[in-house]
């Protein structure tokens, strides 16, 4: 149904962090987040979603061995790729797409460390209603996006490394 959401954010060379990006991707286009979650079905809406679940990714690899923090280091460089490549095909040119895109990284470095500190200090739902600028959500949408984005965390927190680094999520 919504297979049209971020088209070229999917690498199709094998470099690395692409699977996991692959993967991440994936679980942003699931038409829950725009239906019952109740994120705007529009750019900045599924932004918000991915820069949600690519920051949770991010605090997870930076958990994880010398192997996964290096993976994080490659999730983030494949997501500032996806971002140029999307605002590109989006007509934004230089020098426009050079600030778009370092606003765009800088509200991802904002998530993560957002949810660095939510799962350290249980701070969930705040860290929902932030992440996914949830002001407009019903109590119904936030809870059910919090109760997707603890699933999320713990199919990544359950995985190993490597299975991350193989886009293995679920």
């Amino acid at each position: 149904m919504l297979s049209f959401l971020f088209p070229r954010l999917t690498s199709s060379g094998a470099s690395r962090g692409s699977a996991l990006f692959a993967a991440l991707v994936g679980e942003a286009r699931r038409p829950h987040w725009y239906v019952d979650g109740e994120v705007p079905d529009s750019l900045d809406g599924r932004f918000a979603v991915l820069a949600t679940i690519v920051a949770l990714a991010t605090v997870r690899l930076e958990r994880g061995g010398e192997p996964a923090r290096m993976e994080a280091v490659a999730l983030a460089e494949r997501f500032v790729e996806a971002m140029d490549a999307e605002h590109r095909e989006l007509g934004l040119g230089d020098p426009a797409l050079g600030r778009t895109v370092r606003k765009l990284v800088g509200s991802l470095a904002r998530r993560v460390e957002l949810w660095r500190q939510a799962i350290d200090r249980g701070q969930w739902d705040e860290a929902v209603a932030a992440s996914l600028s949830a002001n407009t959500h019903s109590p119904e949408a936030l809870a059910h996006c919090g109760a997707a984005l603890r699933k999320i965390w713990a199919a990544l927190a359950a995985a190993s490394d490597d299975a991350l680094a193989e886009g293995r999520i679920r």
